[in-house]
């Protein structure tokens, strides 16, 4: 599986015995579409029911796995920024920087407690035929496959951002969406603003005494609140500099450091290079 982290783009049709005995962590966005049978997913320790027709995003920061009641087949389709990379040409680096935005607002901003709810039947059908047309290209792999796969990732989110769109309006989540589920979209709306994300403000927010928030988060997440968000930010960070023209300076300020040289100390610390020389080996091959 550590090989797959090097891909750009990795699509299998698989039986749920063919998944990793206990949930991991991978590198990489995911889409999982039951293709066939029902179960169990975990999502960061949480237990959640599937069912054929579900489709599921996970992020590079989730730990996933599944069980099965009934015997299943997903189809799971994997992808890394190096494949949005690839997909971007010099003169298209602000629309593959909207790109990355939607592709960010679908992956942190759906309900992570729940199948993406696709109720419009004719987008239903549309999901089933793209997921369908991708496992024949996959399988095919005639000329031009990679791009005719960036095309249809494309269309698939296009399907999904408009259901999650529809699902997080004003009025249209359940009072009843488990608590943790809001923490995460408020620390993904607020990620760069600094003081929204501070232990007391979360606490006001959420009802929560100040000395829980962290212990609360962490129960639900497996990870601590300030690693959390440190993670989410520096992942945010690293896509900025591998897709998109923004100036170093500039990302600092989208993510809420104090100026350029505060990122700087911060990604050294904990890449061990600067936020330049990150940068340079994916701008080299991208922007030719």
């Amino acid at each position: 599986m550590e090989k797959l982290l090097y891909r750009p783009f990795d699509l299998q049709v698989s039986a749920e015995e063919q998944w990793e005995k206990r949930p991991l962590v991978y590198h990489f966005f995911e889409i999982v579409h039951i293709l066939e049978g029902s179960g169990s997913r975990e999502v960061n320790l949480n237990k959640l029911s599937y069912a054929k027709g579900d489709t599921f995003l996970f992020t590079p920061l989730d730990c996933r796995g599944f069980l099965s009641e009934t015997p299943t087949r997903f189809c799971s389709i994997r992808f890394s920024e190096i494949f949005i990379s690839q997909y971007k040409q010099a003169q298209d680096q602000e629309r593959a920087l909207r790109w990355l935005k939607q592709l960010e607002h679908i992956f942190f901003q759906h309900n992570r407690f729940q199948c993406i709810q696709i109720t419009d039947p004719g987008d239903h059908r549309i999901v089933g035929q793209l997921i369908h047309s991708m496992i024949e290209e996959h399988d095919q792999q005639k000329d031009h496959y990679q791009e005719n796969m960036q095309h249809f990732i494309s269309l698939l989110l296009n399907i999904l951002a408009r259901n999650v769109a529809d699902s997080t309006r004003e009025g249209a989540r359940d009072a009843e969406e488990p608590l943790i589920n809001k923490m995460l979209v408020h620390i993904h709306t607020h990620i760069g603003e600094p003081d929204r994300l501070k232990m007391e403000f979360l606490a006001a927010s959420f009802h929560l005494s100040a000395n829980y928030v962290s212990e609360y988060f962490k129960k639900f997440t497996g990870v601590g609140l300030q690693q959390y968000i440190s993670q989410y930010r520096m992942k945010l960070v690293e896509q900025r500099l591998l897709n998109s023209a923004l100036t170093i300076g500039q990302i600092a300020d989208e993510f809420g450091f104090t100026d350029e040289s505060h990122l700087n100390r911060v990604f050294r610390k904990q890449h061990g290079v600067s936020p330049t020389v990150f940068r340079k080996p994916a701008v080299k091959g991208v922007v030719a």
